[in-house]
């Protein structure tokens, strides 16, 4: 049983047929259907149910003889909103599964996202009418959060906001410039990490960590779409799910200059959320391409 089910309100679900019957009201009372009917292990289908705001199942599978569908698996998504980013998107195909990872390459955060992507049936059709842009398509990210916490925000004046801005834009272009390989980028780059490693040495014995780091995005554990985030809160609203009417907490939040979405069950989160405080937790990485 996906862990993540309960982030889109399933926090209930004890046992396998209860997921069963969920997943049979998914393919029989579908929102949302794609079918890709030139795969090469036959009729591949996608069913997608919504059970709150922007957030539901996925049931994939194919159709085998006498037009019986036959599951192959499932996953809870949560979509975001807007364009996340317009860099360049690599997919790959999962080993035991029809579904996809996407990594982009974002100066912002200076680390590979790796990504679930939510729309592997649109992805295949794109890609077997040969539409699939070389450069690319934007993408809107999100993340189902099994646990979080609010904090409050780091103080700072309107002057330290906009020097922070301009440090962000300075360090995306001088990463830009160092992976076209600009030597004076590479070691202005060294010497700014330096600089903020000193920083952090003579602050840390006498400040909490969380009043001297903003925001962060980082890898989280071993599977590689697993992330730790924390990052200012833009806008915030409570949902329920339209089946069990567990409370969904979704966010939209500014984490290291990279604005996405987040769902996460109410009984989970701890804090009240507001706009200007932060959110910290650990999410599942998720994508959609937009074609």
């Amino acid at each position: 049983m996906n862990k993540y089910l309960k982030t889109i309100g399933f926090s209930k679900l004890k046992k396998r047929s209860e997921l069963r019957n969920i997943l049979e009201d998914v393919i029989r009372h579908y929102d949302e259907k794609h079918i890709v009917e030139e795969h090469e292990d036959g009729v591949f289908a996608e069913f997608t149910k919504f059970y709150g705001n922007d957030c539901g199942i996925t049931v994939c599978g194919q159709y085998e003889e006498e037009n019986r569908f036959c599951m192959e698996y499932y996953f809870p998504f949560f979509r975001g909103t807007g364009v996340t980013t317009q860099e360049h998107v690599v997919m790959e195909r999962h080993t035991d599964k029809e579904s996809f990872a996407g990594a982009c390459d974002d100066l912002r955060v200076g680390v590979t996202l790796i990504f679930y992507l939510q729309n592997p049936a649109q992805y295949m059709l794109e890609k077997t009418k040969g539409s699939i842009h070389p450069k690319g398509h934007p993408l809107t990210l999100s993340g189902l959060a099994l646990e979080g916490r609010i904090i409050l925000p780091v103080l700072k004046n309107n002057e330290e906001v906009r020097v922070e801005k301009e440090t962000y834009r300075n360090r995306t272009n001088l990463i830009a410039a160092a992976r076209n390989g600009d030597e004076d980028a590479m070691e202005s780059l060294t010497m700014e990490d330096m600089d903020t490693y000193s920083m952090i040495s003579q602050r840390i014995p006498h400040e909490d960590v969380l009043s001297i780091v903003d925001s962060t995005f980082m890898p989280y554990g071993i599977e590689c779409d697993q992330y730790s985030v924390m990052g200012e809160i833009l806008d915030h609203a409570v949902f329920r799910n339209s089946m069990t009417g567990d409370e969904m907490c979704q966010m939209t939040i500014d984490c290291n200059d990279i604005v996405f979405d987040i769902c996460i069950n109410k009984a989970d989160l701890l804090g009240e959320p507001a706009i200007g405080r932060r959110f910290r937790g650990q999410i599942w990485l998720q994508g959609q391409l937009n074609f």
